[in-house]
């Protein structure tokens, strides 16, 4: 069933159950995004009301389509729901998406057990119900029902996201396109009536064009597939995960939410750990997690800073202790480099302040040195943009250091809304960039402890 979800994310055939002229229902905005998106593949809206919608041959049923279709979304009425389904049986559809709510959120168990059975019996993999949708910027297929002048897409990319939440996965979506940062999968699956977390995890980890996932969830109907599946995946691509209903309310919250119980999250807690999986502490550390996995992976956890501000450094260099990190110690030859750097009145020490007069060639020789020492195993690169010698050619030397590879950077810039326009475009380049040294730190050190992970494994 896992391995038909191509049928789903690269469909080239999808039908649209509760199509609609009416804007802002789902059915439109579902039909409108396949439209505008331009999908290469044939779409067929149905819906017995219409003859045509946008120019397109409207069907009463499905089975009134003459050619094959791979997937089908539907957007009406729980009720009619498992009668669909069934529709899409004998039509032989790939796959489907249920938008529709109504179902175990509601205690309608008769209805998605419905569903369940049919699925079951004829190997028919279905997401939802009670979801937002699917994503995928490379087939451009896009079922998430909120407008695009709403929820803006991302780009194409390396992070896939699967949730169990809409909502967080509609603000973590339009997050990573207003930061330039791409997307590969988006999957919003709701109540996991027959597909569950475990089977997309499964499915991303064969995917091609997914490198690191996020999965958030509330909570997991079977625990230990959950866990086995975990160590699996993360072995091979790095899963970041967030988990709300953490308290008893939250737990409560998320069982009329989605119909799943949310349990301990001490069971989940501990199954992340022992999966290795990296856990977010809420929607912001996703992004500086991810930002980050995207990264070399470095070989220790000796970390060289460069700043141009004293205090951000030394409240860098704390953090470093906090997390376990280690500052490095500079070999020989880099402390030569660093000295012909450095005005008269600099010293060479880590944190390498080159003092607020530092200009773009301090920075890039500074970062080429380190690079060179085998003594570091990371850099944070720490530029306040307020000095007069820090002008856009900062952003040319920060890229160049990320895309170089040879070991993982994080950079540091705070301020308002000039320093934030900088952040901005070192983000849709690719370059990890935080506006507080603890953020970059926490950042860092998940990545060398999965690092050192992946690095066990080998031996």
């Amino acid at each position: 069933m896992i391995q038909k979800l191509k049928y789903i994310f690269s469909p080239k055939s999808v039908a649209i159950v509760g199509a609609s002229e009416t804007p802002n229902k789902v059915g439109n905005v579902i039909l409108r995004n396949f439209l505008d998106n331009k999908f290469s593949g044939k779409v067929y809206p149905v819906n017995p009301k219409y003859g045509k919608l946008f120019g397109l041959r409207c069907y009463a049923k499905l089975a009134e389509i003459e050619g094959k279709v791979d997937c089908v979304i539907i957007a009406t009425p729980a009720e009619t729901v498992p009668d669909i389904v069934e529709e899409c049986v004998a039509k032989k559809v790939g796959g489907v998406v249920i938008l529709s709510g109504g179902f175990e959120e509601v205690k309608r168990n008769d209805l998605s057990d419905r569903i369940k059975e049919i699925a079951k019996k004829n190997d028919l993999p279905i997401i939802g119900p009670n979801c937002l949708g699917v994503f995928n910027p490379y087939s451009k297929v896009d079922s998430i029902f909120l407008p695009m002048y709403k929820l803006e897409r991302p780009k194409p990319g390396k992070i896939a996201f699967i949730t169990q939440s809409g909502a967080v996965g509609s603000t973590v979506m339009d997050l990573a396109a207003y930061y330039g940062i791409g997307i590969s999968k988006f999957i919003s699956y709701g109540n996991a009536t027959v597909l569950d977390e475990s089977d997309y995890l499964e499915y991303l980890m064969h995917d091609r064009e997914t490198e690191i996932i996020i999965l958030y969830m509330e909570g997991a109907k079977d625990g230990r597939k959950l866990l086995e599946q975990m160590k699996k995946v993360n072995k091979v691509k790095p899963i970041i995960a967030l988990k709300a209903g953490k308290g008893a309310g939250g737990a409560a919250a998320a069982r009329s939410h989605t119909g799943n119980i949310a349990g301990s999250y001490l069971a989940y807690n501990a199954a992340f750990k022992q999966a290795k999986v990296t856990e977010a502490d809420g929607i912001i550390e996703i992004f500086d997690f991810v930002k980050i996995f995207d990264q070399p992976k470095p070989k220790g956890n000796r970390i060289g800073i460069i700043t141009n501000g004293g205090g951000i450094g030394v409240l860098t260099t704390d953090y470093i202790e906090n997390e376990g990190l280690k500052l490095a110690q500079f070999s020989e030859e880099t402390k030569k480099e660093l000295a012909k750097i450095l005005p008269t009145y600099g010293t060479v020490n880590n944190p390498l302040d080159l003092v607020a007069d530092a200009g773009i060639e301090a920075y890039n020789k500074a970062i080429e040195a380190m690079m060179k020492d085998p003594n570091i195993d990371a850099l944070i690169i720490i530029v306040l943009t307020q000095t007069p010698p820090i002008d856009e050619r900062i952003i040319h030397v920060l890229t160049k250091a990320s895309d170089d590879r040879r070991k993982p950077i994080a950079t540091i810039s705070i301020g308002g809304s000039y320093t934030e326009t900088y952040r901005k475009i070192l983000e849709s380049k690719g370059v990890p960039s935080y506006n507080s040294p603890q953020a970059a730190v926490r950042a860092m050190e998940r990545l060398v402890t999965y690092a050192n992970y992946l690095n066990r494994l080998k031996k």
